[in-house]
């Protein structure tokens, strides 16, 4: 399972995108099933984040579905088709 932690840099949007962005294309090509994000708890802006990129229709198409981890609210788990 790969795991991007956004800790280090929550402050910096573009490094945000970049590294969601590389995460994800990374993910799909090596055929991961399964991506772990982690924005933290925090006030939520970033985990608010996190989903608006997910939720872009050029990004929805490289995954199958994503959730929010139930036992921790701070992650959240993206589901790659594994191909």
């Amino acid at each position: 399972m790969l795991t991007l932690d956004l800790h280090p840099i929550f402050r910096n949007n573009r490094d945000i995108e970049l590294a969601l962005r590389q995460a994800m294309f990374k993910a799909a090509r090596s055929g991961e099933t399964i991506m772990e994000i982690i924005p933290g708890k925090g006030s939520g802006k970033l985990k608010k984040r996190v989903l608006a990129f997910l939720n872009q229709p050029h990004i929805k198409k490289l995954y199958e579905r994503f959730e929010t981890d139930p036992t921790n609210d701070g992650r959240i788990l993206v589901h790659f088709s594994g191909i």
